[in-house]
């Protein structure tokens, strides 16, 4: 059978998504080609001759993206069987089905490919314990971002050592899935992976686990082996604040072991919004990551969540000027200061009264619940703040936080800042 894998967006890098699962169907004797549009354009011929075509739907921009792609697939070849694998295939099913799409696979997906290819039939959700295969990065694998860090610039591997999430934050799309359950790839095949991408000139590692401490062990046993092969080589991880306390006798392993930057997903630094949205840290927890962090010699890279029904403009300011307190300026991308709650199909979002009463009805093109706060003045700063975001660019981070900060009817005095170039960063920085 001919098949093709089509991503449409993930983050800036290699798809995990598109390689692991094209090395499942070549092994069961299919013909597979994965294609990656954010590198590449659609190939109309092969998907003219194709019999099952599958998109890859990791996050929520990459659905969104995908919903053109796939009418246009549908138009171009009208008899191929059309199918959505990754966290958002599950959560629009209707929708996904109502543009023909009539397979969807989420959770562990790579074995529920080759149950299409065979022209078998999927139930929606597979948490089956698999045993993983080196992924088949065959295809192009170029022009994704890159790692700078002191005046270098390295490209980037991508890899995965977990998927799934053993927490319940209410906000996450990995829950509806995973409900609190995560899944481990093999060792020797994370290894094989990087070894694979290190051969091809990639001198920096992100690892893409949802958190990389949701199995401290296997985290520790992969990053030892990473450095005393290739111990010149960087990498990235998630992981949690909560985590970062928790295990912090492992941050000096990771910085021994090569990491450079650690993710974090803080969200707000107000107990009560954290306390909302299940995320078991309090803003105290944040701090102390913070502390531990730099003490280990690590940059810590916090996310956030800055606009929801419950913040307040004076709510925003804070974060600012925790932001500017903490000398996190340079370490947040500005995009962060932006983003608004996403409230999608089966969240746990919508268990709350204070949510159902702020949403409006489904809209099938955001692919979100819509949502208004009850002071239109948030929602305004909201807005310009976006704007602003998205204007600004190519600016320095410590200039749109000016901006930010001046929008917000926020005066900060003048502050000194870490060089720019010690504080190592992706050059994709959107994540969601």
């Amino acid at each position: 059978m001919h098949v093709v894998l089509i991503s449409t967006y993930e983050l800036g890098h290699s798809p995990f998504g598109l390689a692991s699962p094209k090395a499942w169907l070549v092994r069961d004797g299919h013909q597979v080609r994965a294609v990656d549009l954010t590198v590449e354009r659609l190939p109309e011929p092969e998907i003219q001759q194709a019999d099952l075509i599958a998109f890859y739907l990791p996050m929520h921009t990459a659905t969104r993206l995908a919903l053109p792609v796939i009418e246009r697939v549908r138009r171009l070849n009208p008899t191929a069987r059309l199918a959505a694998y990754g966290l958002y295939a599950p959560l629009n099913a209707d929708l996904l089905r109502g543009l023909g799409v009539d397979a969807i696979a989420g959770g562990e997906f790579e074995g529920a490919l080759v149950k299409l290819a065979r022209g078998e039939t999927v139930g929606e959700i597979s948490l089956e314990r698999l045993e993983f295969l080196t992924p088949d990065r065959s295809d192009r694998d170029s022009g994704y971002a890159r790692l700078h860090h002191l005046g270098e610039s390295k490209q980037v591997a991508y890899t995965e050592a977990s998927r799934g999430c053993k927490h319940l934050c209410r906000h996450c799309p990995i829950v509806p899935v995973y409900r609190g359950q995560f899944r481990v790839i093999q060792r020797d095949v994370v290894l094989a992976d990087i070894r694979q991408q290190v051969a091809a000139g990639a001198r920096h590692v992100t690892f893409g686990d949802p958190d990389f401490f949701n199995g401290p062990a296997h985290a520790e046993r992969i990053v030892k082996a990473l450095h005393a092969e290739f111990p010149e080589v960087t990498y990235d991880a998630t992981i949690k604040v909560e985590h970062l306390v928790k295990h912090r006798d492992l941050l000096g392993v990771l910085r021994e072991s090569g990491c450079v930057l650690i993710t974090s997903a803080v969200e707000s630094v107000d107990d009560s919004v954290l306390a909302k949205l299940e995320k078991n840290h309090t803003r105290d927890d944040f701090f102390e990551a913070v502390r531990l962090t730099r003490e280990a010699g690590l940059a810590l890279q916090p996310t956030f969540i800055a606009f929801t029904p419950w913040t307040t403009i004076e709510g925003y300011r804070e974060l600012l000027r925790v932001i500017r307190e903490l000398d996190l300026v340079e370490n947040v991308a500005p995009v962060q200061l932006a983003l608004r709650l996403l409230v999608t199909t089966h969240s746990r979002l919508l268990e709350l009264p204070e949510v159902q009463a702020a949403i409006g009805p489904f809209d099938p093109k955001s692919l979100v619940y819509p949502w208004k706060h009850a002071d239109p003045e948030v929602d305004s700063l909201a807005r310009r703040v976006f704007r602003l975001v998205h204007e600004k660019q190519d600016r320095l981070r410590s200039e749109v936080f000016a901006e930010i900060a001046t929008l917000a009817g926020l005066s900060l005095e003048n502050f000194d800042l870490v060089p720019r170039a010690a504080i190592p960063y992706l050059d994709e920085p959107w994540y969601c």
